[in-house]
């Protein structure tokens, strides 16, 4: 069977996107720190983008969950394979995602960390499939919403190929 990516969104829309987002989340939290924490791996390429274009105070932190396993659709049990580092307690956070789905994941995941006691919690995602939502998550901070189909790169993959595509793809199977 073989794989065929075509672009959904370019380099340069998704670099422009970028950069909007973070002069968004500049103002929102201008004379603050933000505490961004990323969900591994596919956040991280996001994530590192997104933090470039913040012109306010910013630590880091990483946050490995997983529900997809090598399919490509959410299987629906949510494991953490990575906790965070550090305590959130009183901090400002914002959680980055490369993409919600489901929103199975990000709600059991937003829930936990508001048990942690942060002064704000927030979410910021690329991506966002609406049209596959089971459970209402609200995300503060949406990069592109999607179609219903299969993406990789920039950090999102395909049984862990695919990430280090600059641009935003679909994949397909013939």
């Amino acid at each position: 069977m073989a794989e065929h990516v075509r672009v959904l969104k370019s380099e340069e829309e998704v670099d422009r996107r970028i950069k909007e987002m973070g002069e968004q989340i500049s103002r929102d939290y201008a004379g603050k720190q933000i505490h961004l924490i990323c969900v591994l791996k596919g956040g991280s390429f996001f994530m590192c983008e997104l933090a470039k274009r913040i012109t306010t105070d910013v630590s880091l932190d990483f946050m490995s969950v997983s529900s997809y396993g090598s399919d490509t659709k959410s299987s629906g049990v949510v494991k953490i394979v990575k906790d965070l580092d550090e305590s959130i307690q009183g901090k400002d956070v914002l959680v980055v995602e490369d993409i919600i789905d489901s929103g199975r994941t990000l709600s059991y995941l937003m829930e936990m960390l508001r048990d942690r006691k942060p002064a704000s919690l927030k979410l910021c995602t690329l991506l966002d499939k609406p049209d596959r939502r089971v459970v209402n998550v609200d995300v503060d901070y949406t990069g592109f919403q999607i179609p219903d189909e299969f993406v990789v790169g920039y950090g999102l993959d395909y049984d862990q190929r695919y990430r280090n595509l600059p641009y935003i793809g679909v994949i397909s199977f013939d």
